[in-house]
């Protein structure tokens, strides 16, 4: 049981009821919406981070499904439809969860130990060499960028203790 209750456009604060009542009712929504005047700045960053970025969005996508993993299963279990929407495979999806990473392609399998470096904090640089050398820089921030940003999801959802929620689907949380 969460140790916050959700928010929801009739419970919320004006500040965000509005924006919140244009939302998919995810308890992630719901949660974050206490934090008033943080609320749609982070719906903007984590627009960016889901729309607007030159990194490869199954790779993107890869990276979160490695932080939900080792992290925090809610997110896993939202991106695995979104992951297959933007050509993530089935198979690929299957290795990360049994863990059997050296059954990718090196630039996915590159990604996945560099975000998993992230979430251990151990980015040596062996890791870093192996994404350094097959994504530009602005790639490799952009990757840092999603990958920190769904470790720090994950954290408070774990430390907050999140319910599940059914997949809301792509069409819920990217732009057409």
């Amino acid at each position: 049981m969460a140790r916050v209750p959700y928010l929801t456009p009739s419970t919320a604060p004006e500040t965000v009821a509005g924006t919140l009542d244009k939302l998919a009712p995810l308890h992630v929504f719901g949660l974050m919406a206490h934090a008033e005047t943080a609320f749609r700045p982070w719906l903007r960053f984590g627009g960016a981070l889901l729309n607007d970025l030159a990194l490869d969005p199954a790779l993107r996508e890869l990276a979160i499904l490695r932080v939900g993993q080792l992290a925090a299963r809610y997110e896993w279990d939202q991106h695995v439809p979104i992951a297959l929407a933007v050509g993530v495979t089935q198979e690929q999806i299957d290795a990360v969860d049994r863990d059997e990473l050296d059954r990718l392609d090196p630039l996915p399998r590159a990604v996945l130990e560099f975000v998993t470096g992230v979430v251990t904090d151990d980015v040596d640089d062996a890791r870093y060499q192996a994404v350094a050398s097959r994504l530009s820089e602005r790639e490799v921030v952009e990757l840092s960028l999603v990958a920190a940003h769904y470790l720090m999801l994950a954290r408070m959802m774990t430390t907050l203790r999140i319910d599940p929620d059914a997949a809301a689907g792509p069409d819920k949380l990217l732009r057409g």
